[in-house]
């Protein structure tokens, strides 16, 4: 086990939800992608989208349901700072995986988070484990809990 998924593993346990991640050596990168693999709706897979505040210089993550994106205005508003694009290296250094694999939880830095309101029309979303070939179910509340997530518009379709 990659030391990415370990980590994403331990803080799955660490919040008490199951730690069944799911290798996929095709590759889950995309939203698109995971949802083919596990077989479920593109929106069922968790997008892990991560911006940097231009005033604080914070990671700051904003958890989409897949078929969803950001929307900057909502977003900025909900940071409370313009938001900057976050670069490979600014995502690797804040959460410790790499883009295409960053996990809702198990970061390495503390990152103030927000949960799309999509992810809970469901009783199981998906979300990356910490490399873009792992993934791991939850139900979404507990994943978005467990991530430190509020809950708040800031996506379109």
């Amino acid at each position: 086990m990659s030391e990415s998924v370990a980590r994403v593993v331990a803080a799955l346990r660490g919040h008490g939800l199951a730690a069944q991640v799911v290798e996929y050596p095709e590759g889950t990168r995309t939203a698109a992608e995971a949802a083919a693999a596990v077989g479920c709706d593109v929106d069922q897979i968790v997008k892990s989208i991560a911006f940097r505040g231009e005033a604080s210089g914070r990671c700051l993550l904003f958890l989409t349901a897949g078929g969803n994106r950001v929307d900057p205005q909502l977003a900025m508003g909900l940071a409370g700072e313009p938001l900057a694009k976050a670069d490979a290296d600014f995502v690797r250094v804040e959460t410790g995986f790499a883009i295409g694999g960053v996990a809702p939880v198990g970061h390495a830095r503390p990152i103030r988070a927000w949960g799309d309101p999509r992810l809970l029309d469901f009783p199981r979303v998906w979300a990356a484990a910490g490399t873009p070939r792992h993934v791991f179910p939850a139900e979404p509340r507990a994943l978005l809990s467990a991530a430190g997530a509020e809950v708040a518009h800031f996506a379109l379709r």
